[in-house]
């Protein structure tokens, strides 16, 4: 009698029926040999989570709160005596003096907490107070820079020492290291979708480490309660003349979009360039950083105002308004390139802010955009461009604006992050996938 042979089939943990013999859900592991996951395991890693996240979350919103308030208080002091800033070359040797003094001289920066994640290399508990003491002279004084690169600094500092402390393994360091990127960010920001995301895309753009969407989300949370009850607040900005969509609204959006991924490539090159001459012909630090701080208040008294020092967070409140130079963007681009570049301390990510909301804002009535929707579109898209973070920055533009034109600011920024290239400001960031293909073209 003729017999039928049936494969034999094996169950994974899912109910899923496999032939066997099939590759299993890793590697060449076969399912029948994947141990299922114990419920009590899931719930023991989600209630170490959740205390971890909280611990960071508090830890860093309340010294971010402290760094948000000392950076408005210098802030406030240098626009009440402007003669501050002819200190900038001296209050730079004491930036470099600091670091040296701290053996932190070699500091990657950014740089740095993306190379402590990916690859979980160490980070110092000192580069949190650093990095702060250290912007806050920068912006005390005058230099062009931002303040949400130090939070990210400061956040993955404080949470690989508290990894360190609770003895995580290789794996867990990594999420916390993002959790304080998360926490810091948001803490001075307040913008917790955008930095919990933010934490797990920059790092290698195409592959996101989804492990840690729910401790960065919920560390990033506390972070903006905490910061919040002790006076930090988040930042807004309020689109008008949003226009509703229509085929040729699309046009002069994607347009809009093209051009920002082109201010994004000369943000990006511009640093690149100046801190390759600096490198080239000023090694020595300490005559660096004196020839930056001398070139930065010699462009102040050129330009005759005070516009381009510190963040400019009232320059960009104007873009919004309508009001922006035709030359700011590029004035603010050169200006941060020349501050960080010469050894001062703080962020791009603000002036990308910057540079983005008043190119929008001055040329965007050029295409026939409103001057504010122009303003919030180059914000988010610049912003794409140079960190390479399309969700992120969509996430951004719906906390900042609340929501007003998402759909064609999405697009911008889909554009420009087509379009803006492989590079970014931060040269440790890998890009994993084409932006053209459905390609891996890493190597």
């Amino acid at each position: 009698m003729h017999q039928t042979h049936k494969r034999k089939q094996v169950c994974d943990w899912k109910g899923n029926y496999m032939k066997q013999g099939t590759k299993g859900l890793k590697g060449n592991r076969d399912s029948e040999h994947r141990t299922p996951p114990i419920p009590i395991q899931n719930s023991w890693t989600f209630i170490r989570w959740v205390i971890f996240a909280c611990v960071v979350g508090f830890l860093i919103g309340i010294i971010g709160a402290g760094f948000h308030h000392a950076i408005l208080w210098v802030t406030r002091f240098r626009k009440a005596y402007t003669w501050i800033q002819f200190g900038l070359p001296i209050a730079g040797l004491a930036v470099v003096c600091l670091y040296q003094m701290c053996g932190m001289e070699r500091d990657g920066g950014t740089n740095l907490v993306i190379v402590a994640v990916r690859d979980n290399a160490p980070i110092r508990l000192r580069m949190a107070p650093l990095i702060m003491v250290a912007t806050t002279i920068t912006h005390w004084f005058g230099g062009s820079s931002g303040r949400e690169g130090a939070a990210l600094q400061m956040g993955s500092a404080i949470s690989a020492w508290v990894g360190r402390v609770i003895q995580l393994d290789d794996k867990d360091e990594r999420i916390i290291k993002m959790c304080g990127m998360a926490a810091g960010f948001t803490a001075l920001f307040g913008t917790p979708l955008a930095a919990a995301v933010f934490a797990m895309e920059v790092v290698s753009v195409g592959v996101m480490y989804y492990a840690a969407i729910f401790p960065c989300l919920l560390s990033a949370l506390i972070a903006l309660l905490t910061a919040g009850a002790l006076g930090g607040h988040p930042e807004a900005f309020s689109i008008t003349g949003v226009p509703t969509i229509t085929f040729l609204v699309l046009l002069q959006v994607i347009a809009l979009g093209i051009l920002c991924a082109f201010v994004a490539m000369l943000f990006c090159w511009i640093f690149a360039n100046i801190h390759h001459l600096y490198t080239r012909y000023l090694p020595n630090p300490y005559v660096r950083i004196v020839v930056g701080g001398s070139i930065m208040v010699g462009a102040s008294l050129l330009l005759g105002t005070g516009d381009y020092n510190g963040a400019g967070m009232e320059v960009i409140t104007r873009a919004f308004s309508g009001e922006a130079h035709p030359a700011a963007f590029v004035l603010k681009i050169v200006l941060t390139a020349v501050t960080l570049g010469a050894g001062f301390k703080g962020g791009e990510i603000v002036p990308a802010f910057f540079a983005g909301a008043t190119f929008g804002c001055f040329y965007g009535k050029f295409l026939g955009l409103p001057a504010s929707f122009s303003a919030g579109i180059g914000m988010a898209a610049v912003f794409c461009g140079v960190t390479n973070c399309p969700l992120t920055s969509i996430l951004l533009a719906y906390e900042l604006f609340g929501g007003v034109g998402l759909p064609l600011i999405a697009l911008a920024c889909a554009v420009s992050y087509m379009l803006s290239g492989y590079s970014g400001l931060y040269s440790a960031q890998k890009i994993l996938y084409s932006k053209m293909r459905a390609e891996y073209i890493a190597e």
